[in-house]
């Protein structure tokens, strides 16, 4: 197994990869079910959908191991984000698992022997932040269970939308360790440290309707309407200017990464930046004269 993931690694079989990811036949999405596995994947459901195919939907697709994060989904992850972040025509992204795990963390038989040494040496979990440098907009659909590696995956999105069942939880403390991939980090932002301490020292998880009151999500919707609510944000990311949309997700991330007069230093000088964008001027020119823009990302 693992010479032939390290011969998936090789930089040609890498670009086949991604050549061979793009565009799927398209199709009516109904739900995670309508989604196609393309040959390319083994742990994952690639797809453009919407009106205008603008949206990349990936699906976790590891059901019987309710789509733990085993090291070759988490490289196939990586190589879908970048044929999405590279295609044009997608200018929005939703992530999504199945009706019953979005997914329920890393995989612990993997990291069940790992040393110290070869945890340091290795960088081990760098490479999930990929999810976070992604320039355009990513929505996490959340059904089921966001436990430990699969909480953090959510978590590293721009917006998380929850089914009414979901579950999310860092329970690593129970595993005799703690969050490795921005947990006790992004948690404790976006809940406050109180309940992100309780959360991470005791291992107990919080529903969908406690984790919208604590912030950790903006939308909860119906099981069977999930998807289609956070298909239906993504094409309304992806009808506005993709290249300002990328600004205002650099401005709003520099509000939780930097100092307050640093984020504004940022935010104006993107806001300044935009005038340099014929999408500003098109925007403009069209809210003046009472018709809808026609944003051509430049």
């Amino acid at each position: 197994m693992a010479a032939s993931l390290r011969a998936l690694l090789r930089p040609a079989a890498a670009a086949a990869r991604r050549r061979a990811l793009l565009p799927p036949p398209p199709r009516p999405l109904l739900g995670v079910r309508a989604c196609s596995v393309g040959a390319p994947f083994q742990y994952l459901a690639v797809q453009k959908t919407g009106v205008r195919q603008s949206v990349g939907l990936i699906q976790l697709n590891r059901p019987q191991a309710l789509n733990a994060l085993c090291q070759g989904l988490m490289e196939e992850l990586r190589w879908a984000l970048e044929a999405l972040e590279n295609d044009p025509q997608v200018g929005a992204i939703v992530i999504t698992g199945s009706q019953k795990a979005f997914a329920a963390g890393a995989d612990i038989k993997e990291m069940q022997n790992k040393t110290f040494q070869e945890c340091y040496s290795s960088a081990f979990l760098a490479g999930w932040d990929k999810v976070s440098t992604v320039r355009k907009p990513i929505i996490a659909a959340v059904n089921g269970y966001a436990l430990g590696g699969g909480c953090e995956l959510a978590m590293m999105c721009d917006i998380i939308y929850a089914g009414e069942k979901a579950q999310f939880g860092q329970p690593e403390i129970l595993l005799g360790t703690i969050p490795g991939a921005g947990g006790t980090q992004r948690l404790t932002r976006a809940v406050g440290k109180s309940l992100a301490m309780e959360m991470v020292l005791t291992g107990d998880r919080i529903s969908a309707a406690e984790a919208k009151e604590a912030g950790l999500v903006s939308k909860v919707f119906p099981v069977e309407k999930l998807l289609d609510a956070a298909i239906a944000c993504a094409e309304k990311i992806a009808s506005n200017s993709k290249l300002v949309a990328a600004m205002a997700k650099e401005s709003v991330n520099a509000a939780f990464e930097t100092t307050l007069a640093e984020g504004n230093r940022t935010e104006k000088r993107l806001f300044y930046a935009t005038f340099a964008t014929g999408d500003r001027k098109e925007g403009m020119t069209a809210f003046v004269e009472k018709r809808k823009a026609n944003f051509t990302d430049s």
